[in-house]
């Protein structure tokens, strides 16, 4: 799994290696960059912005938060608020400052006004609202009877005199009370044109579009139910995340479908490969021996040579490789290391089942051979299998208790677990074995400061300083500790350094995410959109794959209110990744940047509440 793992404290981890219930999307759309990637990304740490004002409408700060109850007073309350709507009559009128009228009492049945299409016309406008508060109050005492097939006769005589919200949204609860959804959707629709704000009316048809598994048309209903109620409601927040979710899910299950297998950023497979410690070629495949490319082992020395170049273009070539080499086999001692290589670039692409296999084939044919015990951990956590990737480090213990990248790894686990004191001790392991591997003491004083240490984890990043001075990711990972205290000059000066360093070593395969930190060091500070704008842009010219300067480019666009071009954005993100999860993470905030284009559209009198609330109706305040 790559290195460091994010700093901020805003990052996310993922849903499997939390302690706690996954936070809501409103909670965590900001840190959309970096979830899903802790485990095998380390490049996130401040890749989205966390503290802008309301990066989306659902993230305002002047929004008051609902004091949330305890797991325990939650289900209480829930169980309370079901067996009370059972109980009470149909007509749930919208929140009104004015007293709720005294029900009228209800008339047995012959006494009842007898209500056509033909014999409403011949009633005067009081008596049609007369006749209608009293069917009304026949309907409810037939829904609370459970009586809905007369409850809806008698709201439809209702709605006959008076074409009034609540009768159609009332006989829209006794439709569906009879699960029939498509009449729930055409009253509560009827009710809508009337009264466009009618909530109880908007969520009614949301469940019933949920049913119909229409979920789209769910989503927007419930969003817009959140924006007139000013997200008050906890009830409703959840339903569109249960809802974004779901529609992400059936798009994501689409693109899977078509979607070709291919390897993620140069970024991002550099900093996955290096997070194990640089070893030679094994005997025999070093480039000083000859061999041909029409053998196993020809083909291994020609995917390590590709590796070694880091560009997009080496590591594509290494894939072939590395595949070839199987296919033309007689590797002999070097067959493990085969399937060991094969199956990493497999879970780059994200083929983890066949990844797992290749690793699993590797280890049996070569024990001894512990990265690919520590890689299979790495596939095991990222499909939520703490325990399976807790056993593989133990059997790498058992083969070589010595070897650093095994504690190394192992730490990571414990990060990602919010175990940090466990963490902190495997990374000083790592380091007491051998103390070269700069990851280990970057990872170090991340750990530190996520510990609160913020003076032990300072010392730590300028003992790095000093002993690895010209190590550009150094100076990122400090500029990114520095942008978390808001020390922005100190930042932008790290983030500089390392882009520097990164020309001179790396020119043709740099990491671009000095650039993005730089990018959000700028538009943190001074709300300069334009460099940010630009550095990002730059970023995606050197590495056109690299979905944190796509996240970074997305999260800059909503800030400035130019939404469809973010959106176009986070759609490009679920393009670039690699996992199931991942793209139904990525499709989840799209999802929800198209939602809200939709509501302003088919909503307008809403628009000016999200431009109030901080959303993307207009640019942000200043």
């Amino acid at each position: 799994m790559p290195t460091p793992i994010p700093i901020l404290a805003g990052s996310s981890l993922p849903d499997f290696a939390s302690a706690t219930p996954p936070s809501s999307v409103w909670d965590r759309i900001s840190t959309w960059a970096s979830e899903n990637k802790a485990v095998v990304y380390t490049i996130a740490g401040v890749a989205v912005v966390v503290t802008g004002a309301g990066v989306v409408y659902y993230l305002n700060d002047s929004t008051p938060t609902p004091v949330r109850d305890t797991p325990k007073k939650a289900s209480k309350r829930e169980k309370r608020r079901k067996k009370d709507e059972e109980k009470k009559p149909a007509d749930l009128e919208k929140g009104t400052t004015e007293p709720k009228p005294k029900t009228p009492t209800v008339e047995v049945a012959d006494e009842l006004p007898e209500i056509d299409e033909t014999t409403v016309g011949n009633l005067s406008e009081q008596e049609r609202k007369d006749y209608a508060a009293k069917l009304k109050a026949a309907g409810n005492h037939a829904y609370g009877a459970k009586d809905y097939d007369k409850a809806i006769e008698l709201y439809g005589s209702a709605i006959l005199c008076k074409p009034d919200p609540i009768f159609y949204s009332n006989r829209a609860a006794c439709y569906n009370a009879k699960s029939e959804w498509e009449k729930v959707i055409e009253d509560t629709t009827a009710a809508i044109n009337l009264d466009s704000e009618y909530v109880k009316a908007l969520n009614r048809r949301s469940t019933a579009y949920e049913h119909l598994l229409k979920y789209s048309e769910a989503l927007l209903d419930s969003t817009a139910s959140c924006i007139i109620d000013g997200f008050r409601n906890e009830a409703s927040a959840q339903s569109v995340e249960r809802l974004l979710k779901k529609v992400a899910e059936v798009k994501g299950k689409a693109i899977l479908e078509t979607k070709d297998k291919k390897l993620p950023s140069a970024s991002f497979v550099t900093n996955y490969l290096q997070s194990f410690r640089a070893r030679p070629p094994p005997a025999g495949l070093e480039d000083s021996v000859e061999l041909s490319d029409d053998t196993g082992k020809g083909q291994l020395q020609v995917g390590l040579q590709a590796v070694a170049k880091k560009t997009a273009d080496g590591y594509e070539e290494a894939a072939t490789a590395f595949d070839k080499a199987l296919e033309l086999n007689e590797l002999g001692e070097h067959e493990a290391f085969a399937y060991n290589m094969r199956g990493t670039f497999k879970y780059l692409r994200g083929e983890n089942l066949d990844a797992l296999a290749d690793l699993t084939k590797s280890v049996e044919l070569q024990p001894s051979l512990t990265q690919s015990y520590i890689k299979r951990a790495s596939m095991h956590l990222e499909l939520g299998k703490k325990d399976e990737a807790a056993e593989d480090f133990e059997k790498a213990m058992e083969y070589n208790n010595d070897d650093p990248d095994i504690y190394y790894h192992r730490a990571q686990l414990h990060f990602i677990l919010g175990e940090f004191g466990e963490a902190g001790q495997d990374y000083q392991k790592s380091i007491d074995l051998d103390g070269d591997f700069i990851f280990s003491h970057i990872q170090l004083g991340v750990t530190q400061y996520k510990m609160g240490s913020i003076a032990s984890s300072m010392a730590t990043f300028r003992r790095c300083i000093k002993n690895f001075s010209q190590v550009p990711d150094v100076y990122n990972y400090y500029g990114e500790l520095l942008l978390d205290q808001q020390k922005y000059q100190e930042s932008i000066e790290r983030f500089d350094t390392a882009v520097e360093m990164e020309k001179q070593t790396k020119p043709l395969g740099m990491n671009v995410l000095p650039l993005i930190n730089k990018a959000l060091a700028l538009f943190q500070w001074k709300q300069d959109f334009a460099e940010a704008e630009k550095l990002c842009q730059k970023a995606l010219i050197i590495d056109p794959e690299c979905d944190i300067a796509v996240a970074t480019m997305a999260q800059l666009l909503l800030q400035q209110g130019k939404v469809t071009e973010a959106l176009k954005y986070f759609e490009r993100a679920a393009e670039l990744s690699r996992t199931e999860g991942e793209i139904i993470n990525a499709l989840s905030y799209a999802e929800a940047t198209r939602t809200q284009l939709e509501v302003q559209e088919k909503y307008p009198q809403l628009t000016h509440r999200l431009s109030g609330m901080g959303g993307f109706a207009g640019p942000p305040a200043r």
